[in-house]
């Protein structure tokens, strides 16, 4: 066959660029605190509080059966504010994350230490304490240090806390554990009020985490924090989506977490009118969250642990988005490519080979990601449709197979990708999908730094 040049540049996008920076939307305070729970003295406490009481808020959690405490009560909260969201939205008044303790397999002892921070947080807020919402990371296994935490919370709360960027930019600092640096991102809209007229609405995360990632349901911990209304439903119908496609494509080692979540949290301080799934203006917040997700995501992965290139694999031809987002999965998480792009080796049968070892995703992320219940109990973790005479692969812009091996200059691509950005460009022959996965290359500083992690 001929080599099938024409369809291997760039996906395109429909997102709006995202600005790589931290906005604080209306309606919201924050600021961070160092709590000694890190041994380096680092900022390791944060607080998110509404000005506005109780807002509506939509989350995606770990499916890990280790799942931390905080994420055990947080779905009880929100099952606890709204009993229709089954632990997946509800209302929320305040955020508290940690750094340095996950507070994860730690039992009874570990979830009761949870909620006395939670009755604190509601306390200092002047709250109940199922209006707030927890995330915590660092070591698995170990306790929190209470007598250190509570009062820091009170005095956080008092006197810590203000409506402006640095105060968010200061929440995504306190968030790292292993990061190298802080990520966030921002995007600005306009949305129309209850007469029409146009009014700027901002959409604004943070995430933190870059090793022990391989999400399935949700993220790291991240926040997108916006000043659009929307309820609690609408937000959760949102999100879910665009997790599937941004940070459930996200790999850096295979490994899902324990405390993986994140939260979208809707002030409703622009005084746009209210958004619905389904209109032009709940399109346009959609593709912004959508925006802000991606960005979060490709900075984790840019950022994953010990790592010196972002790997970007783009999916096209295949049966349907789901089999071509699982298809560019299983290329961004074989360690052998990671391997092969640590070394700018352009060595093409490796993912060629994850290819072929392609499965999609488990029957809950499917249809969380838009597939009927019956269609994803059929298809969850079955072999992606493939046919190797109708592949084409693309490694940092050169054609290396179309069906069979096409002549390249190995030199050449292996300079092309000493970029921080490299693109494997696939299509499948098969149908109209596409999708898309980040991950990084493997080196030996990951070993050396996972290998240390608890010493």
């Amino acid at each position: 066959m001929s080599p099938r040049r024409d369809i291997l540049s760039p996906l395109p996008s429909d997102l709006p660029a995202a600005e790589q920076v931290a906005r604080l939307p209306a309606g919201f305070r924050a600021g961070s605190t160092t709590a000694g729970i890190k041994s380096t003295g680092k900022p390791d406490l944060s607080i998110v509080a509404s000005l506005r009481g109780p807002l509506p808020v939509a989350a995606t959690f770990t499916s890990n059966r280790f799942a931390s405490a905080p994420v055990l009560l947080d779905r009880a909260h929100l099952a606890a504010t709204d009993p229709d969201g089954g632990g997946g939205y509800g209302w929320v008044s305040g955020l508290l994350a940690n750094s340095g303790c996950s507070n994860a397999a730690t039992g009874p002892d570990g979830l009761a230490d949870q909620r006395r921070l939670a009755e604190a947080l509601g306390a200092a807020l002047g709250t109940d304490a199922e209006h707030t919402l927890a995330v915590a990371t660092g070591l698995i296994g170990t306790r929190l240090p209470l007598e250190r935490m509570l009062p820091a919370i009170a005095s956080l709360a008092a006197d810590g806390l203000a409506s402006d960027d640095a105060s968010l930019a200061a929440v995504a600092e306190a968030l790292r554990t292993t990061d190298s640096r802080a990520k966030w991102a921002t995007v600005r809209l306009e949305l129309p009020d209850a007469d029409g007229r146009a009014l700027t609405v901002t959409v604004s995360g943070v995430a933190k985490g870059v090793g022990m990632i391989h999400p399935r349901m949700a993220t790291m911990l991240s926040y997108v924090l916006t000043d659009a209304a929307a309820e609690p439903a609408t937000l959760h119908a949102i999100l879910r989506p665009v997790v599937a496609r941004t940070w459930d494509q996200l790999s850096v080692d295979g490994d899902t977490s324990t405390s993986d979540t994140v939260f979208l949290v809707a002030s409703g301080a622009s005084g746009a009118a209210p958004v619905t799934p389904d209109s032009p203006a709940g399109d346009s917040f959609r593709r912004a969250v959508e925006a802000v997700a991606r960005s979060l995501a490709r900075q984790q992965a840019a950022d994953g642990e010990g790592a010196t290139s972002l790997i970007t694999c783009q999916v096209s031809g295949a049966r349907d988005d789901a089999e071509a987002r699982a298809a560019a999965r299983a290329v961004v998480r074989s360690n052998l490519v990671k391997a092969a792009v640590h070394g700018r080796d352009p060595n093409w049968g490796r993912i060629a080979d994850a290819l072929g070892n392609a499965q999609l995703a488990d029957a809950a992320v499917l249809e969380a990601a838009g597939l009927t219940p019956t269609d994803a109990a059929r298809r969850g973790g079955t072999l992606v449709d493939l046919d190797p005479d109708k592949v084409s692969i693309a490694i940092a812009g050169t054609l290396v197979f179309a069906g069979l091996p096409v002549a390249f200059d190995p030199q050449a691509v292996n300079g092309a990708m000493a970029a921080p950005d490299v693109l494997i460009r696939i299509d499948l022959g098969q149908g109209e999908g596409s999708g898309e996965a980040f991950g990084c290359d493997l080196s030996e500083e990951y070993v050396i730094e996972n290998a240390e992690y608890s010493t």
